[in-house]
């Protein structure tokens, strides 16, 4: 059981558009577990600026920064380690005594699944989306040495300039495209459900791949990966991801890594 809250306990935050519980209930589930001296709480911003500044001003041990902010908080830092400097994105902030330094532990945790799913480099690829999050998970798989893939996104000027970044093609909408291994990076299959138009794929693309790897965590069982499911496919899923890069956070902010069993029991205790 970690100590009563008092005047040395550590603030951890996150900013973002729509705050969720799911950061809040992960790091807390772990402060209690591994009887530390943190807390941590969920915010909004309309001034990036200000809350960046009060991070630094108040002494806030860590922050994790989500959409619209992860690139408007690059100017506002004053380290960038090699995840964050590799796609000019950032979703962590740790406070050294003053001095904020920013990583990317979402392109840490697709490296780290990449790995651990065994997936082959040489496998080719077809990545639907071009946001940040897009940006950070082709980043991990190009630079886990695949070298063929396409991207996927109605939004022809940042489709073509993360395709142009990555060394890929661009396409407007998946179409008849086919690849073994298909990634959905966007919104699509958060209202989970079955309907067709909740697949972020066409069932006729997701029949033709061996692996399918949906970055949507809330629902964990997207209607992508149930189809992916029922037709044997090999599956990685949001829930995976998220629990990785808040492990990779938590490390971060407080210098304690929780064991694999630890960050399950926190993963499931943050979608409940």
């Amino acid at each position: 059981m970690k100590p009563a809250l008092n005047k040395d306990t550590q603030l951890c935050i996150s900013l973002a558009a729509r705050p969720s519980n799911i950061g809040t209930r992960f790091h807390n589930y772990l402060y209690d577990e591994l009887g530390l001296d943190f807390i941590y709480k969920a915010f909004t911003t309309t001034d990036i600026t200000a809350a960046i500044g009060g991070v630094r001003a108040l002494g806030i041990r860590g922050c994790s920064v989500s959409m619209p902010f992860k690139e408007d908080v690059i100017a506002l830092v004053d380290e960038m380690d090699a995840s964050a400097t590799a796609i000019r994105s950032v979703n962590t902030i740790v406070n050294d005594h003053g001095v904020l330094k920013a990583s990317n532990t979402d392109y840490l945790a697709i490296a780290e699944l990449i790995a651990e799913h065994g997936i082959d480099p040489g496998t080719p690829l077809l990545l639907r989306g071009s946001g940040g999050m897009a940006k950070a998970v082709g980043a991990a798989f190009r630079d886990a040495g695949f070298s063929s893939g396409t991207i996927i996104a109605r939004n022809e000027a940042s489709g073509r300039r993360l395709a142009d970044e990555l060394g890929y093609r661009w396409l407007p909408d998946p179409g008849t495209e086919t690849a073994p291994l298909i990634v959905n990076v966007t919104p699509i299959g958060m209202s989970g459900g079955a309907e067709s138009e909740s697949l972020s794929y066409p069932l006729g693309t997701v029949d033709a791949a061996t692996t399918v790897f949906d970055v949507v965590a809330l629902p964990a069982e997207t209607p992508l990966i149930l189809a992916a499911r029922a037709a044997g496919k090999r599956v990685v899923t949001g829930a995976e991801v998220i629990a990785l890069q808040a492990a990779h956070q938590f490390e971060l902010y407080t210098g304690v890594r929780p064991t694999p069993e630890q960050v399950l029991a926190a993963s499931v205790f943050s979608r409940q």
